[in-house]
């Protein structure tokens, strides 16, 4: 497992490095939506986490976020708010709470060292807290993306109160007993120019029909990994730029199914 993470955080640190996106900030700041901070706290740990409410007058589902090897970034925040702006609660949990960095190779560094344990317990504590907000519907799911999307399948393993899960170009399951637990369908979002993820879906897909469980993995062609945060940018290529907006299209009718 140790390689297969390491694996991830190398393939993650090719794509551009994530500094802070004035972009991204300034939707943020012009959101109408309400986000904020909150602490989680278990055991003898605290961390941080981000929820962003949709405008709603009824009950929403929640949606953890599970963000990149370069942290709670900016972008994940926006992603958060997006979420928000379908009519889901999301709350992305800072996987690196009470550690700062000035440079992402130093966040990346990081995360590779995060104990699997501690991981699985911060997603825990965030679960419990998600399925205690008072505006949400007692139905949660979890997306995630790079690191964050191989997280979502080991994670999805372990929580039996998902309802969905949506992985986005994050390496798939190889053993039988990483998919003998999963509670849910996964909905897999994979980019078409990154055959080192994408060589990893077939076997998942013998393990998940082996185990009666829905796996649904699409393919966008002509994209690079990291292309939902890529294909944001305003100078995205127009191969990222076209597979977000696909993938965004598809998921805004999976997010209406919770």
């Amino acid at each position: 497992m140790y390689r297969l993470l390491l694996a991830v955080a190398v393939a993650c640190a090719l794509v551009q490095d994530c500094p802070a996106q004035d972009w991204e900030k300034a939707r943020l700041n012009k959101s109408p939506r309400h986000g904020e901070w909150v602490e989680i706290k278990f055991g003898d740990r605290t961390i941080k986490a981000f929820v962003v409410y949709p405008e709603r007058k009824d009950k929403a589902p929640v949606v953890l976020v599970i963000h990149e090897i370069f942290g709670l970034s900016d972008w994940v925040r926006g992603l958060c708010d997006q979420l928000a702006e379908n009519g889901i609660i999301a709350i992305a949990p800072d996987l690196l709470s009470g550690q700062t960095f000035s440079d992402p190779d130093g966040a990346r560094k990081a995360i590779s060292a995060l104990p699997e344990p501690q991981i699985k317990a911060d997603l825990d504590a965030t679960s419990d807290y998600a399925l205690k907000i008072p505006a949400g519907n007692g139905t949660l799911a979890v997306c995630g993306f790079c690191w964050g999307g191989d997280w979502v399948f080991q994670y999805a393993n372990m929580n039996p109160k998902l309802k969905a899960a949506y992985s986005f170009y994050g390496t798939a399951p190889d053993e039988q007993a990483m998919v003998a637990n999963i509670p849910c369908p996964v909905f897999g979002f994979y980019a078409g120019n990154d055959e080192r993820v994408n060589a990893t879906i077939p076997v998942a897909q013998e393990l998940m029909r082996r185990a009666g469980k829905k796996y649904e993995p699409v393919v966008y062609g002509g994209a690079g990994h990291g292309f939902m945060r890529e294909g944001e940018k305003p100078d995205a290529n127009e191969g990222n730029r076209r597979a977000r907006d696909e993938a965004w299209a598809r998921w805004k009718t999976l997010l209406k199914q919770l």
